[in-house]
């Protein structure tokens, strides 16, 4: 009997845009996190226009449209620098450096392009996994 003959490799299906594999990387996981988080897109939104710091969004009296349940200022911060650190969100700069009020990054306006309209929720399952991506990303 004659050597078995493997079938050829099939070659990678090619990607919807120009946009390097990395960058699809980094654009899905920032995707995945959006659905976990308790921003609406009406927050998403607010920062694309305005600059906002956590101590500012908690005061509001329209938080509800903002977000999906009322949390405090140290909770928000951390939201906060986690879209920092996925490339969503960015510190606003004036003149004497950094504030603590952020904007939407262009990343965070191709994420937001992307769906017509709220950001999807993603189910509990996924949120405890994120959970454990965000927090123990070792284990």
């Amino acid at each position: 009997m004659g050597p078995m003959a493997l079938p050829a490799p099939t070659p990678p299906a090619p990607i919807a845009s120009a946009v390097p594999a990395a960058e699809q990387k980094a654009l899905q996981r920032a995707a995945r996190s959006l659905c976990c988080l308790p921003f609406r897109r009406a927050f998403y939104e607010e920062v694309d226009g305005q600059a906002i710091a956590a101590t500012e969004l908690c005061a509001r009296a329209d938080w509800a449209r903002l977000v999906f349940a009322p949390f405090g200022v140290d909770r928000a911060d951390a939201h906060f620098r986690w879209l920092i650190r996925l490339g969503v969100l960015r510190r606003e700069v004036d003149g004497q450096g950094l504030t603590e009020r952020v904007r939407l990054t262009p990343m965070g306006r191709q994420l937001l392009a992307s769906w017509a309209g709220e950001v999807p929720r993603a189910g509990l399952r996924e949120r405890i996994q994120e959970n454990f991506r965000r927090h123990r990303p070792r284990f």
